[in-house]
């Protein structure tokens, strides 16, 4: 494959970095986190403005059809902005929309902006087992409880992940619907995570749901977009190692001991220079994780992801814990943008599977073991 990005796709990381830059300051994230709807909705529009909403929305709802490389690009970028806005949800669940197929009229509104997703696939008892699915559907009726659906609260609808049949954990049985997250028999408790984002547990009542695809057989979409939400997620962490890494070192050039800056210590130089590799390394095999996935085959997909996840989530650690280290008691406090940025990739190696997990069905895939 080509690791080389394409002309058109740095002129949008450059598009994307300069609203960041020019207009979305530690400061404007501030105030966005701590609005009542937990994001600033100038800053919704400006992501609109720029192509971003419609960027993987097929060309004939108004769309660009971007590639999973193009999603990585802009989620980098907005990684090392710490942006706020429900942008990954939204996205994350349009893919859910496309690959179903019968949501035009939804994506189109989607690529406009008007028009905010969030899935609901976590239940109490789950965690990372998106299988064990206890809401049920009948006749398009959902009932049951989703937690932790992360912009639930800010979402205008929702992909839910629903019973129609079988076991509690058979992957047969599943089915996906479209719910409108303020309809009848929808109630949604929204509240702030640790990394500043907005999540929230909704019941469902007899909600009405529109099914997505085939009844019964939507484990197959609901792990692919699980996947794809995955590969986001290692290109946002990515993005902030950058700049976690950058304001690391910048920091140990202004601060002093012993009359010298430390980073003139030839300890602390080695750190910082394993934080380098570590981000790296993460850069590298989400490159390969996003170039493979719109090609692979599910079980090749399942392989490239749960490796970028993996390698993401120790890279994330490491590089944090080293930057609050050198950083010192700086490092955790709430005015200091390294402190957000380690609290952010820390939830991101919690969402859609943590290293135990992927690591897990990596090893668990056909010739793992023949390869060993």
């Amino acid at each position: 494959m080509n690791f080389n990005l394409s002309d058109e796709q740095k002129q949008l990381a450059d598009a994307v970095r300069r609203f960041i830059d020019k207009s979305y300051d530690f400061e404007t994230r501030k105030k966005a986190y701590r609005s009542e709807t937990g994001h600033s909705e100038a800053a919704w529009g400006a992501l609109v403005e720029l192509g971003l909403t419609a960027l993987p929305i097929p060309e004939e709802q108004g769309g660009f059809a971007g590639t999973a490389i193009d999603m990585m690009v802009v989620m980098q970028e907005l990684g090392r902005g710490l942006v706020v806005e429900p942008y990954l949800a939204t996205v994350t669940a349009a893919h859910a929309l496309k690959v179903a197929g019968g949501q035009e009229a939804v994506l189109e509104q989607v690529a406009g902006g008007e028009v905010k997703l969030a899935t609901a696939f976590n239940e109490p008892q789950s965690r990372y087992a998106l299988n064990d699915v206890q809401v049920s559907a009948k006749g398009g009726k959902l009932n049951g409880r989703k937690v932790v659906a992360v912009h639930g609260g800010q979402a205008d609808k929702l992909v839910v992940s629903a019973r129609t049949s079988g076991g509690n954990a058979d992957q047969d049985g599943i089915s996906l619907y479209l719910v409108d997250a303020r309809g009848a028999g929808v109630t949604v408790r929204d509240y702030r995570t640790i990394d500043n984002l907005h999540a929230a547990d909704i019941e469902f009542n007899d909600a009405e749901g529109t099914l997505l695809g085939d009844e019964g057989k939507g484990w197959a979409l609901l792990e692919q977009v699980a996947d794809y939400a995955a590969v986001l997620l290692c290109a946002e962490a990515v993005g902030i190692m950058d700049t976690l890494t950058a304001a690391t070192i910048e920091y140990a050039k202004t601060r002093q001991q012993f009359g010298v800056p430390i980073a003139r210590f030839q300890a602390l130089q080695h750190r910082m220079v394993e934080m380098f590799i570590h981000s790296e390394q993460a850069r590298s095999l989400t490159l390969l994780a996003a170039g493979r996935f719109d090609e692979s085959s599910a079980q090749e997909r399942r392989r490239y992801v749960s490796a970028a996840k993996v390698r993401v989530g120790q890279a994330a650690r490491f590089v944090g814990q080293e930057a609050v280290q050198i950083h010192g008691g700086m490092g955790v406090t709430d005015e200091l943008p390294a402190a957000h940025m380690f609290k952010r990739l820390t939830m991101i190696n919690t969402t859609f599977g943590d290293v135990d997990h992927h690591l897990e069905r990596f090893a668990s895939l056909p010739g793992f073991l023949q390869a060993a």
